[in-house]
């Protein structure tokens, strides 16, 4: 299903209007809602998509014109009933800190932020004051789930005042796997993407762990099929999980990885998790270890690291370099059809 977008500079259709009004008029309102997205990459466009087909009401701006729905974030702002809800999903660092000063700009008292993109948790404390002095809320949301989020749904890890998140629960709700995870509120602003931040630590190591059994199977002269002792592994072992399945899934295509290089890059979130256990003096050996592993795949080529990369592009669309040293597209992994 292609995604719908309302037309530059119109109004959306009385259809898709006339649902969130007549929710606001049934009583229904805390069922849909208005939300404003800047940012429809990878995510954030699939994000958009999942939100309008469980009936929400999104207006998108990305810098692309091709996607997006209006020509600026203050027409975006302009297109939402108050108060207003934005959501951002634009790169860490520099871009989230530009975009959501713009917004304190354009935003009026009781509107609402969303950080949905991987920022620094200390950079949320900075932006929750920010916007906080001008009477605008805001709360931190780590996303996981990848290019599979559309049909899956996402792990939502948020941070931020209770009334905050409360007000928001009906898009958390849509966004979110159904049944009863995928969702937590973890605690003030920054916690959301603390915990995401620890999530992808742990990531880093299930990864590594998962690359170095597979060239140490690899090394030995007993094992004459490695790729069907990996799919073996998907159902009745301990180690079961979605990283294997799409492990399983890259080796299908290519069974011994010469397709690959072994270098691994890393989001930067693996290194604020190794500082982080500096600050809090908190061991954490395995982690650290898969990160040195991934500076260390940038000098050699091993297939453990092949693995690695292998996994990153399964379930995020990373670019991925060939043996041949050209990359990769980045986002050329789909879902199945559902």
């Amino acid at each position: 299903m292609a995604p719908w977008r309302c037309p530059r500079g119109s109004r959306a259709p009385a259809g898709r209007q006339s649902r969130h009004a007549q929710a606001v008029r049934t009583g229904e309102s805390e069922r849909f809602m208005e939300l404003g997205i800047i940012g429809l990459g990878k995510m954030g466009g699939n994000m958009a998509e999942r939100l309008r087909r469980g009936g929400h009401t999104v207006v998108g701006y990305d810098r692309d014109p091709e996607v997006s729905d209006v020509g600026s974030v203050e027409e975006l702002v302009e297109r939402l009933s108050p108060p207003r809800a934005v959501w951002v999903m634009v790169p860490a660092g520099k871009p989230t800190a530009e975009t959501i000063h713009k917004l304190g700009e354009v935003l009026e008292q009781g509107d609402l932020v969303v950080d949905g993109g991987n920022s620094h948790y200390v950079d949320d404390r900075k932006h929750g004051e920010e916007l906080a002095a001008k009477g605008i809320g805001f709360v931190d949301c780590g996303v996981s789930g990848g290019v599979w989020g559309l049909e899956n749904g996402y792990a939502l890890m948020v941070g931020g005042d209770e009334d905050d998140v409360k007000r928001l629960m009906p898009i958390f709700e849509t966004l979110k796997p159904e049944g009863e995870y995928g969702f937590v509120h973890s605690g003030k602003v920054g916690a959301g993407h603390f915990v995401k931040m620890v999530h992808n630590g742990i990531e880093y190591a299930m990864m590594q762990a998962f690359g170095e059994g597979y060239e140490l199977i690899e090394a030995s002269d007993i094992v004459t099929n490695v790729p069907e002792t990996f799919r073996s592994w998907q159902e009745g072992t301990v180690i079961r999980s979605w990283l294997l399945d799409l492990l399983n899934r890259a080796l299908a295509g290519d069974p011994e990885l010469d397709d690959l290089r072994g270098y691994a890059n890393d989001s930067g979130e693996g290194r604020w998790t190794v500082q982080a256990a500096v600050d809090h003096a908190v061991p954490l050996p395995a982690i650290t270890a898969s990160l040195f592993a991934r500076f260390a795949s940038r000098q050699d080529d091993s297939p453990t690291m092949r693995v690695v990369a292998a996994l990153r592009n399964q379930f995020g669309g990373h670019a991925v370099e060939s043996s041949k040293g050209a990359d990769s597209p980045g986002a050329d992994v789909n879902p199945p059809s559902v």
